[in-house]
């Protein structure tokens, strides 16, 4: 027993002193800061400062002890993509589908190479199919089902996901590579008073009384915002006690065409992006929340996060990025021929019932408190970080 007790303290011990001594390993933090308008930006900033609670942190340096790269589709993360390759370090993967991001970085023969290297070179003839079809990629599914995250898994010395999806994507082109799946973090923002969210409703036009409905974000073909408007223009028919807030940038010119008599009609209130005190008061002031994806990238939405912290239940497309939620603290939408009529009943039914509508919004409030809080994630990132220097 007296051997026992001293090998414990000698193991705590060397923990100890290895604990000490990554704490003065300067982690590199890589990735967009606001003000840039993404919501690997925002993460990164609740990130930065949580990290630094527990030790050395800086941004972009030349040299560090550990580099931490935010890899995302945004163009923003070219530089940091590079460097990841050239100098490894843990890279996080916002979204796991880099093939949208490497279609707008490559050039043709650079992409068909890539391509080739992640699937072989028997689909060298799909690759120059794609590339040729590039235009459609926001929407055609082949460019979801090809991840191409080969390259950059491999190369890395662990891979952070923030669901079991985006694991499996990850683990199917680089078996080999380490994989720590770290849910989405949510930092409660100051709360907004009742007699805030009603000035502002009663700012946009919104009846004190209506259901208010609300989309955010990038507005892309994946998010479904046609589906969505034309759900949204049938329920209030029925329900004219219903509104529906729409706010953030298009990303598709195409998009715009097609939704601009959607977003014309009775009941839509179209703003922009949004600054962060803004979307704030927005999430706060909606009843639910329309936040699909398909196809799916492999992400866990930081919209969905936000507004299910904030108590508001959130309509999600059913699929295994978001797998992990309760069924009870969220309401999931088929996708595919009956995603229409999913989405419209699932709205007449938190339109019609609020009080139902409410206890989803609690359930999924309890389920980020448990799951998703900054604190936790804070830890989860400064053990990994910890074991990949020692």
């Amino acid at each position: 027993m007296v051997t026992s007790r001293s090998m414990v303290t000698n193991q705590s011990m060397v923990t100890n002193q290895s604990m000490a001594t990554n704490q003065s390993i300067t982690t590199g933090f890589y990735s967009p800061l606001p003000p840039a308008r993404t919501g690997v930006a925002d993460y990164s900033s609740a990130l930065l400062a949580e990290l630094r609670r527990h030790g050395k942190v800086e941004i972009a340096p030349a040299r560090c002890g550990i580099a931490l790269y935010h890899l995302g589709n945004n163009p923003l993360h070219a530089t940091i993509y590079r460097r990841s390759l050239e100098q490894p370090g843990v890279v996080v993967l916002h979204d796991s589908v880099l093939h949208h991001f490497l279609l707008g970085q490559l050039s043709e023969a650079a992409y068909i190479e890539e391509f080739i290297y992640n699937y072989g070179e028997w689909n060298r003839g799909l690759a120059q199919d794609l590339w040729r079809s590039r235009t459609s990629s926001a929407s055609d599914g082949r460019y979801f089902d090809s991840p191409m995250l080969k390259r950059s898994a491999e190369r890395a010395l662990a891979v952070i996901v923030h669901n079991a999806a985006a694991g499996a994507m990850v683990k199917a082109h680089a078996p080999h590579t380490r994989i720590a799946e770290i849910p989405h973090l949510f930092q409660p923002p100051p709360m907004a008073s009742l007699a805030d969210r009603l000035r502002y409703r009663q700012s946009l036009g919104i009846p004190a009384g209506a259901f208010v409905f609300g989309m955010f974000g990038y507005l892309r073909e994946s998010k479904r915002l046609i589906p969505a408007l034309d759900a949204f223009a049938e329920i209030h028919r029925e329900l004219p006690q219903t509104a529906m807030l729409v706010a953030g940038d298009f990303v598709s010119r195409d998009l715009v065409r097609a939704a601009g008599p959607l977003l014309a009609l009775p009941g839509v209130v179209r703003l922009p992006h949004l600054p962060e005190s803004d979307f704030w008061l927005a999430a706060a002031s909606v009843d639910a929340c329309i936040n699909l994806k398909y196809p799916a990238a492999g992400e866990t939405s930081g919209i969905a996060i936000r507004l299910m912290g904030l108590g508001k239940p959130v309509i999600l497309t059913d699929s295994p990025e978001c797998a992990g939620y309760p069924e009870d603290a969220c309401v999931r939408v088929t996708s595919g021929a009956a995603e229409s009529d999913s989405l419209r009943h699932h709205m007449i039914f938190l339109a019609s019932l609020p009080d139902a509508a409410r206890a989803i919004g609690e359930n999924a409030a309890a389920h980020i408190q448990s799951r998703h809080r900054l604190e936790r994630i804070g830890e989860d990132y400064r053990r990994l970080l910890n074991d990949c220097v020692s």
